[in-house]
């Protein structure tokens, strides 16, 4: 399936294809915060509406993952990073996806203040 995402105002806005199996809960410092259901999906199945200079990025801890977030309106819809086999990965914070019902997705809790 393919869904369209954005975040609130708009300015970042990409697609995404593939199907949620499930989705995950992170309770690490920024994901605590930012309350996002993380989708992953190999990087290609992504494709960005939005130049890449338009969208600010985050990084923390071990800077691996960077965190992408609007400057205008602050949502953070999706974020790059390697797999642990080298494959590059987005994870899409389903809430960004147009027509999800995030109530009807399996969720899984991950620890990551003890990561």
């Amino acid at each position: 399936m393919k869904y369209q995402g954005s975040c609130h105002c708009g300015q970042i806005a990409f697609e995404v294809e593939g199907e949620i199996p499930e989705v995950m809960s992170c309770n690490c410092s920024l994901c605590q915060r930012k309350g996002a259901l993380m989708w992953f999906v190999p990087r290609p199945a992504v494709v960005l509406h939005t130049p890449a200079d338009k969208m600010g990025t985050y990084l923390f801890n071990k800077h691996v993952i960077q965190h992408h977030f609007c400057p205008t309106c602050g949502i953070h819809p999706f974020g790059e990073a390697m797999s642990p086999s080298g494959q590059a990965m987005a994870a899409i914070n389903v809430r960004c996806l147009d027509g999800v019902d995030v109530s009807a997705l399996k969720v899984q809790h991950y620890n990551g203040r003890g990561s």
